[in-house]
């Protein structure tokens, strides 16, 4: 398995040139799942949590290749996606991306931090890096085109809440 670029890896890329929250760092440095939206053939919306990767520029995650994420993201690559954990505040990060399905096997691709990022994960699976990109062979690269703040200070103060 071949490492990504490290210089890629170690850029800090805004898509919309704005700074983000310290806790939207966090969470995609730390958090194990990015929930994915994307929109099935029929209009109805398809939501899964996927294993990603963060590398300050797009989400790297990877999926079974005859999933239905893949497919929808064949027909529609505009998704969204949600992050982080709902607290005191709410502190939630919506961020509107573009996916791209590389031709690439998951096995050529999948960079040295993914291992360490869920090692737990992957021994409780009982699966080793190599493994779980041989089944999860599909890369999927996510691109952020826009980050959406959601919850924070305020929304105990009245009567209404974010929407």
């Amino acid at each position: 398995m071949r490492n990504l670029d490290t210089a890629h890896m170690t850029r800090t890329a805004q898509a919309d040139q704005t700074p983000r929250r310290p806790s939207t760092e966090a969470a995609l440095r730390d958090d194990p799942v990015v929930w994915l939206s994307s929109v099935q053939p029929d209009g109805r919306p398809h939501l899964v949590p996927v294993w990603f990767l963060w590398d300050g520029d797009r989400i790297l995650a990877f999926s079974k290749p005859h999933a239905r994420k893949v497919d929808n993201l064949r027909d529609q690559p505009s998704v969204m996606l949600a992050i982080g954990t709902p607290g005191p505040e709410f502190d939630v990060e919506l961020i509107e991306a573009t996916a791209e399905l590389p031709d690439e096997p998951a096995t050529s691709v999948i960079p040295e931090g993914f291992g360490a990022k869920y090692r737990e994960l992957l021994h409780r699976a009982g699966l080793t890096v190599q493994r779980f990109a041989e089944v999860y062979s599909q890369p999927i690269v996510l691109r952020p085109t826009r980050f959406l703040d959601y919850g924070g200070h305020g929304w105990d103060r009245g009567p209404a809440f974010a929407s």
